[in-house]
């Protein structure tokens, strides 16, 4: 009986301890994801899958909003797939899906047909996903000293290019191309107002301590009176306590 009660006491807690380790697990692989069968250097109209998994219970996605990398363009991306009632629309450093709101949980799926990737090894599509209740999810952080971030941004690994491959003509060489007046509100533009300003530097000592002279310098007079003046009450003190034992250890009258 004493060992089924140890025996419960210890596995309880192993338990869940277990539930917690999977639960936080399920929790972080919430992200955005993209993916390509054509993910490869130069790939010429090339198909990109993106899927934006839904975290809340109560609100759904409402419109995502994709950063593009360097060497690509808003007018290289046109939409293949998407949601039932969602459309493209170019911003000035990216795009916008966007349509009727999904239900709680769902995940928002598009493809997109990019018009040649560019001659690099990866492509980091920072993506900012919005919910009907406002809420916004940023997947926008890149990993720093080695280390897994917290909201990663979706990356997508490149292939080398095929041998003989070129830059299409007019091919445009950096995402950098204005949108039209029309176009929303970019998503770097969003991502850079999220980010926290940095905290005020505290005033040195140097700058709160007190001036003696006008100048700045100071002349040593104050500092000379404070210590004359101390000097001089530590021996009053003495004189007082001398006193007052002299009093004790003599005959009374």
């Amino acid at each position: 009986m004493q060992r089924s009660r140890a025996f419960r006491r210890s596995v309880v807690p192993a338990a869940l301890a277990l539930g917690l380790v999977l639960g936080a697990a399920g929790a972080a692989a919430a992200h955005v994801e993209v993916d390509s069968s054509t993910a490869q250097a130069l790939a010429v109209d090339a198909q990109v899958a993106f899927s934006a998994e839904g975290e809340s219970s109560t609100a759904g996605i409402a419109d995502v909003k994709v950063v593009l990398p360097g060497g690509l363009a808003p007018a290289d991306v046109t939409l293949v797939k998407a949601p039932e009632g969602w459309a493209l629309t170019p911003t000035a450093d990216g795009y916008a899906v966007a349509g009727p709101a999904l239900a709680p949980g769902a995940a928002a799926e598009w493809t997109v047909k990019v018009r040649q990737l560019p001659n690099t090894d990866s492509l980091v599509f920072k993506t900012l996903v919005d919910y009907s209740d406002g809420h916004t999810d940023r997947w926008i952080e890149l990993p720093q000293n080695g280390g897994k971030p917290e909201h990663p941004a979706p990356t997508l690994a490149l292939r080398p290019a095929a041998p003989g491959a070129t830059p299409l003509a007019g091919a445009t060489p950096s995402a950098g191309a204005s949108a039209p007046a029309s176009a929303p509100a970019s998503a770097s533009a969003s991502v850079a107002a999220s980010a926290p300003a940095s905290p005020s530097a505290p005033p040195s000592v140097a700058a709160a301590a007190p001036k003696d002279g006008a100048d700045g310098t100071g002349d040593g007079t104050s500092t000379t009176a404070v210590v004359l003046g101390s000097v001089a009450g530590v021996a009053v003190l003495g004189t007082l306590v001398a006193l007052v034992l002299r009093r004790r250890k003599s005959p009374s009258a």
